[in-house]
């Protein structure tokens, strides 16, 4: 098994070791997050905070109102996106149907179809193309769950115009494509990934630094002597042939010494008493962002408290919580804590909190749709379909959380000021931008060094910035741009005081 390196958390495996080694960070003219611990050689006076999505106003965006897809829908994976073309958003999505309807009265969970003008406001068009016993329109179209959905109009194929990874309950982790993403066709008899004791939760996103597809399957792995869910990954850049799947997310030592703190604020909603025994950290799956130096991963953080009795499942809650890779071998987790806040005791997401499969960009924000419940993994509800409130009282939504671009988590200066120091770092363009917020009195100034942390000679501290910037470029006094230092060596030094610095770049005005 892969050796787990202590509070950097990153998954030291054997595939990492055949990565190129760097002694200069090359960071071109990419947005560079502050939540990579990567970035930072010293900090003095300054504290690292992560910051949770905002929640949409109006969730959840979307309900179970059909009477075809069965008491719930979800964004348990799952993919919107934002047809240019067409001027619209496009949801694939999961219920479970109707089992008096849908595949000759067997039933069974499937992927749907939702469409909006604006991403807030959806329709449930029917477009549906699953079989189903009357002539009734609906909005199912395949027989899978977890539909993650690309669109793909350069494709010379137009049968592959859209593209799917998704789960099939009898052949596994499957690939699918279509020419209008409500038609679809598997594209292989294979599945794409072996499968392994648990397989029934899989992810996909594009990464937008290589073109490649990058699929996150669940497996179940040994970890401390126990076999839990956890998540691999592999790649494909043609969608047909798949890489070997490798380690991404794993429990560790602080996941399982969180688990009794995670328990314990959803106690209300437990419905088993916890077993000291069983008590430990999983991950269900993952959802993703693909930014411009790495990938921002949501992986969904399961806490086992109990055994369900006569099931062979487990009580608990799942939250989502953030990472991050540059290289999609090494994941770091340098935060424990909610990316999404679950929702107070009864709230429609206080239970589960489970993302899409890719975030996307709207405008200067980031959108992550995701699925919430007000029960937990071990409700009743789950196994009894005539257990009382199902559908009503006990129920699955999806709803939208938000950041500012870039936002996922600060660096933050104190009153008296703190200093964040980087590593060395090699660099393309001909100005610094940051992504800033400071309080009324509050400034950043950066300084340029050579990589012993010396101030480099004729370039002084820069002139203070203030205020909320997303991009705002840095003036360094007698010097119009940066041009004579691009490909060298050099380390940065923010000085921050009431001040949050979130993301910094270097840029081409060209």
């Amino acid at each position: 098994m892969c050796r787990l390196i202590a509070t950097a958390i990153i998954l030291a495996c054997p595939v990492a070791a055949l990565g190129q080694q760097e002694s200069v960070l090359d960071v071109g003219s990419r947005s560079q997050l502050l939540l990579d611990p990567t970035l930072v050689y010293e900090s003095k006076n300054i504290a690292f905070t992560p910051r949770p999505a905002r929640k949409h106003p109006n969730n959840p965006l979307l309900r179970a109102d059909q009477p075809w897809e069965g008491w719930y829908v979800t964004m348990f994976t799952g993919s919107v996106l934002y047809d240019a073309g067409e001027k619209r958003f496009k949801m694939w999505y999961t219920a479970p149907g109707d089992p008096a309807l849908f595949m000759g009265g067997k039933g069974g969970a499937g992927s749907y179809f939702a469409s909006s003008p604006d991403g807030l406001t959806w329709e449930k068009p029917p477009v549906g193309t699953v079989k189903v016993k009357s002539d009734m329109p609906h909005n199912r179209i395949a027989d899978v769950l977890h539909p993650s959905v690309f669109h793909d109009p350069a494709d010379a194929d137009l049968r592959r115009r859209y593209k799917m990874i998704g789960f099939n309950p009898d052949r596994g982790y499957v690939a699918l494509t279509s020419s209008d993403g409500f038609r679809w066709e598997p594209q292989s008899d294979k599945a794409i990934v072996p499968i392994s004791y648990v397989d029934d939760v899989v992810s996909a996103f594009r990464d937008r630094r290589t073109g490649a597809y990058v699929a996150l399957p669940k497996m179940s792995t040994p970890v401390f002597g126990r076999q839990r869910r956890s998540i691999y990954l592999s790649q494909s850049f043609d969608f047909r042939h798949w890489t070997k799947p490798e380690p991404a997310f794993f429990a560790d030592r602080r996941d399982d010494l969180g688990s009794l703190a995670r328990i314990e604020k959803a106690r209300p909603l437990l419905g088993h008493p916890d077993n000291p025994n069983v008590i430990r950290t999983e991950f269900y799956g993952a959802g993703a962002y693909s930014a411009e130096s790495g990938v921002v991963g949501f992986p969904f953080v399961f806490t086992v408290s109990a055994n369900v009795p006569k099931q062979s499942n487990q009580e608990g809650p799942i939250e989502v919580q953030f990472a991050f890779s540059r290289d999609l071998e090494t994941w770091a987790r340098p935060y424990r804590t909610p990316a999404i806040a679950t929702g107070k005791p009864g709230e429609w997401d206080s239970g589960m909190i489970l993302a899409a499969s890719a975030a996307i960009d709207v405008g200067d924000e980031v959108w992550l749709y995701y699925g919430g419940t007000n029960y937990t993994h071990g409700a009743p509800i789950l196994y009894d379909p005539s257990f009382p409130g199902r559908g009503s009282k006990f129920t699955t939504a999806i709803g939208l959380a938000t950041w500012t671009r870039d936002r996922f988590a600060s660096a933050d200066g104190p009153r008296d000021g703190g200093t964040l120091t980087t590593v060395p770092m090699r660099f393309a363009g001909d100005r610094l931008e940051i992504n800033t917020k400071t309080k009324a009195r509050g400034e950043v100034r950066v300084e340029i060094l050579d990589p012993a942390g010396r101030p480099l000679d004729g370039y002084d501290l820069s002139e203070p910035i203030a205020g909320d910037h997303l991009r705002h470029a840095v003036v360094f006094p007698g010097k119009p741009d940066l041009t004579a230092l691009a490909g060298k060596p050099i380390c940065l030094r923010f000085h921050l005081r009431d001040a949050e610095l979130y993301a910094f770049a270097f840029r081409s005005r060209s």
